[in-house]
């Protein structure tokens, strides 16, 4: 590749926004070219405006570009999105018009029947929906979306069970890390000792989303996996990582050794798995009665990487297990950048290296 290929941020100074900012710098393919925030901050420079919050050091030259308004044109083949879903639907619009690749983080578009919802190394192919998008639409650009970022985790960890023996039925309840409601997010006396057991319409995107994902691509868009799923939600007080117990029924009974070695050999096409953000495994299985555990596995695979652990028979469904992903890498940023380079690598955008 002779120049990196321009990127844009939208929502740049936010959680998420501060996560991409921080993956980009360096990366081998990507350079950030813009940064865009709300109209409080547009034309101050980044440094100024950001209260930084990743323990890295702050990227010198990113902290010097001037914040602009969230609105095209901003230099960049392709614009990330870290907006609030309450204003991100008519702005991603208009820089797919413009003829940007948006890769959003937001729920605003991500059951649209012609937006992808991708985890590149379980639906890849769904890529494909970009040319219905464009033609149905009549843009340049394209918008493909990343998921709710507890559904991250579960459906890659249940892509290769799905593939090997068919999920008919799913159960899981969640321990979700503050960091998924952003910045300054659950108030400290609400949090602190204590555990909630309501985020909104969270329920109903791990439901929605994960058979979504786990669908296939047919002639009239992306039939959904045809298995139920039962979901609930809780907020714990964990700063990063979203753990999730998960029971599993199948259409026969599966041996936990079974799951393992499905879940172990999975890997992405070749085209996924040689991704600069892709980890090897995608899958740790880790047989430690007492792990995953936040603290102590949420780095692996750069924090690309789902840890599942306790794999045994239930004796309600036939499986259950425990997996933990990082909400604002695999679940937020680190994916959607990984979708990106899947545009590069499928010859969509730009030239692989």
């Amino acid at each position: 590749m002779s120049a990196k290929i321009p990127v844009c941020i939208l929502g740049a100074t936010g959680t998420v926004g501060q996560k991409f900012v921080r993956l980009l710098a360096g990366h081998p393919w990507f350079e950030v070219a813009a940064v865009a925030a709300s109209s409080a901050s547009a034309g101050r420079r980044y440094g100024e405006v950001v209260r930084w919050r990743e323990q890295s050091e702050l990227p010198p030259g990113i902290a010097g570009l001037t914040v602009q308004q969230c609105a095209p044109p901003l230099a960049g083949a392709v614009a990330f999105s870290a907006l609030d879903a309450e204003v991100a639907g008519p702005i991603e619009q208009a820089f797919a018009e413009a003829g940007a690749f948006v890769v959003t983080n937001t729920r605003t578009h991500r059951m649209e029947p012609d937006v992808p919802l991708l985890i590149p190394e379980v639906n890849a192919e769904h890529l494909a929906l970009i040319d219905r998008q464009r033609q149905n639409r009549g843009w340049h650009g394209a918008i493909l979306a990343n998921p709710n970022c507890s559904t991250a985790a579960l459906a890659l960890a249940l892509a290769p069970l799905h593939q090997a023996f068919g999920v008919e039925k799913l159960f899981v309840s969640t321990m979700q890390a503050v960091s998924g409601a952003g910045y300054p997010g659950v108030a400290s006396l609400d949090i602190l000792g204590n555990v909630i057991p309501h985020i909104g319409g969270e329920e109903e995107k791990i439901e929605r989303e994960s058979r979504k994902i786990l669908g296939r691509l047919g002639p009239g868009g992306v039939e959904p996996a045809p298995f139920p799923v039962s979901a609930h939600t809780n907020r714990v007080a964990v700063v990063d990582g979203h753990l999730e117990t998960v029971s599993v029924g199948f259409g026969r009974r599966v041996a936990p050794e079974e799951a393992i070695s499905a879940m172990q050999d999975f890997r992405g096409s070749p085209c996924v798995a040689g991704l600069p953000s892709s980890p090897d495994p995608p899958i740790e299985v880790d047989v430690r009665p007492d792990r995953p555990q936040p603290r102590l596995d949420l780095e692996r695979g750069g924090g690309m990487a789902v840890t599942v652990g306790r794999v045994r028979p239930c004796p309600i469904l036939d499986l259950r297990m425990v997996l933990l992903g990082h909400n604002t890498v695999r679940g937020a940023a680190g994916q959607a950048v990984q979708i990106a380079e899947l545009l590069v690598a499928d010859g969509r955008l730009g030239e692989r290296p």
